[in-house]
This record gives C-alpha cells, sequence and structure tokens, in this order.
C-alpha cells in the first residue's frame, strides 16, 4: 500500500461502510444496509485502504476477506457505532415523544391533585422519559417558564401575562366546603350564609383569595376570616378538622374528600380557569404534547373517578 498522507480526514461515511462490510460479511449484505450500491461500497473500502495505508481486505474468489488488521481496527471503531446506533435510537424516540427529559412546575392546587394523575399516564408507556417536577406559588411558576428553567407551568385563574404564553385548559368554579356538623341541606351555599360563621379565608393578596372576597363584596356580605391561609389545600385541612367553611378549587376540593366535610357550589359563581404556562417563542415539542393531551384528559376526569 502507498505511504500514508501527511494530512487524512476519513470520513464517517468510509468507516460507516467499513463497519457494514465487518459485520455483514459481504459488499452485497452492506450495501443493502447501508441504501447504497454495491460498487459505492466497493469504493468506499478501497479509498478507505488509500487513506489509511492499510489492506483491509484480501480479495479471495469475488469475496473480501478480512485482515487481522482490519479485525484489530473494527474492534476499535465498534464502540464509535455503538453509540451512533444509540444516537439515531434515542432521537427517533425523542421525535416520537418516547425519549427525553420535561420540566414541569405547578401552583398547588393542579400541583398537587390533577398533575400527578396525568404525569402517571404520561410516564407508563414512556420508560425512556423522565420529568423534574416542582410545585411552587404563581410568581415562581412564571419566572421559571420565562427563564427556560421549565417546560410548561400550570395554574388556576390567570389568562393572560405579558411575558409568557398562556393557553386555558378547563374552566372550572370555586366550590365550598363546610364541616358536615353545619347540617346543609342546600346544593348550594353562598356568601352570605358562610359569612354567618367561622370562615377559614385565602390569602387576599393571592389571586384567588382576591377572587372570593370579590364574591362576598358581590353577595353583600361581609368578609371576615377567622383564620386565613395560603393555600387551599390548607384550607381544606382545616375545614376538614371543624375549624370553619372554606371557598377552595374544585380539584383541591376533591383530592381532599372525606366523611368530615361536605362539597357545595358556591354562589356568587368564582369562575377559574386552568391553564398552561409556556414559554413565548418556543415550539412545543412531541413530549410536551403528549404531556397536553393527559393533562386535558385528568382535567376532564378529576373527581368522577375517572
Amino acid at each position: 500500500m502507498s505511504e500514508l498522507p501527511a494530512k487524512s480526514d476519513i470520513s464517517l461515511r468510509l468507516l460507516e461502510i467499513f463497519d457494514a462490510i465487518m459485520r455483514c460479511g459481504t459488499t452485497v449484505e452492506a450495501a443493502e444496509q447501508l441504501g447504497i450500491s454495491q460498487p459505492a461500497v466497493s469504493n468506499g473500502i478501497r479509498q478507505l485502504e488509500v487513506q489509511t495505508g492499510v489492506t483491509l481486505f484480501e480479495r479471495l474468489h469475488r469475496r473480501l476477506q478480512p485482515t487481522e488488521e482490519a479485525v484489530a481496527l473494527h474492534e476499535d471503531i465498534k464502540p464509535v457505532f455503538g453509540l451512533l446506533r444509540g444516537f439515531a435510537d434515542r432521537a427517533r424516540d425523542m421525535r416520537q415523544g418516547l425519549s427525553g427529559r420535561l420540566r414541569i412546575i405547578s401552583t398547588p392546587p393542579l400541583g398537587h391533585t390533577v398533575a400527578p394523575l396525568a404525569m402517571r399516564r404520561f410516564l407508563k408507556e414512556r420508560t425512556g422519559v423522565s420529568v423534574a417536577y416542582d410545585v411552587r406559588r404563581l410568581e415562581h411558576v412564571i419566572e421559571a417558564v420565562q427563564s427556560g428553567s421549565a417546560d410548561l407551568g400550570l395554574a388556576l385563574a390567570i389568562e393572560r401575562h405579558p411575558a409568557v404564553n398562556v393557553e386555558v385548559l378547563a374552566r372550572t368554579h370555586m366550590v365550598a366546603v363546610v364541616p358536615k356538623a353545619a347540617r346543609v341541606d342546600d346544593s348550594t351555599v353562598s356568601a352570605e350564609f358562610l359569612s354567618r360563621g367561622d370562615f377559614i379565608g385565602l390569602e387576599i393578596d393571592s389571586r384567588l383569595g382576591h377572587m372570593v372576597r370579590a364574591a362576598f363584596e358581590r353577595d353583600g356580605a361581609p368578609y371576615h376570616p377567622r383564620v386565613e391561609v395560603r393555600y387551599c389545600a390548607t384550607a381544606a385541612v382545616l375545614a376538614t378538622a371543624g375549624i370553619g367553611s372554606a371557598v377552595i378549587d374544585p380539584y383541591t376540593a376533591a383530592f381532599h374528600k372525606t366523611p368530615d366535610i361536605v362539597e357545595r357550589s358556591f354562589l356568587p359563581p368564582i369562575e377559574v380557569p386552568a391553564v398552561l404556562i409556556t414559554r413565548k417563542g418556543v415550539p412545543r415539542s412531541r413530549l410536551l404534547h403528549a404531556f397536553i393531551s393527559e393533562m386535558k384528559r385528568a382535567l376532564s376526569e378529576f373527581g368522577t373517578g375517572g
């Protein structure tokens, strides 16, 4: 063979042809596997031998017999093509939404109720997918999505924001949870009725807290919470303990349903959208689309036993 040039850039394609022949045994099979012609395979091997200065195959009776040098070199490159095949498989799985990593952040009403149900279904058939999951307050959810540290956020009671995209997934209404001892017979509970007993209010600086207070004002009922809490889940726990009634989102109410409290429709009605928050200018991956589908399904079924 001729002496190897001072500088020789061996293309990955030539190595791919070499690997295919070593694995398949013939140029015909190698050509079929690579989707190229048999002459292209033969030309590739000749070019590789010229560039390496090494005889890779002995041509015996129109067949290629690997030399000892070829076997040794193939051992060196086999891990590379194993990685490349793994890369191609992983890329295919990512393209089909079967592999990758999704970063989700949610406020507590959805993060502790509906989202886990959606996530369970989402991960069941996707063994190659992992999720980074966090539950925070709304301002942290928006900040995480805007900065790119989360792929999507979940929240209630927000329909637009200048820094992020907001998509409504479902619409629902706040409900009243009342200690069973209160003996509520009607299917609805008014703000005026709740104001006559001990009431657990939501933090007034929060969106839901502001909406509850505004509803009391619309009903002409005094708003004087005996206890004020930050989260709907905390209000549900205190209501279960018999401390008072509360107006909370229906997802939290369904999750904390116990024999000690009764749930009723609340008047005047407080509509709350369940929303998806995404970063502006960033296209949605198949993985994200798949989770959104499961989230919509879970929202429609939550609390119904579905």
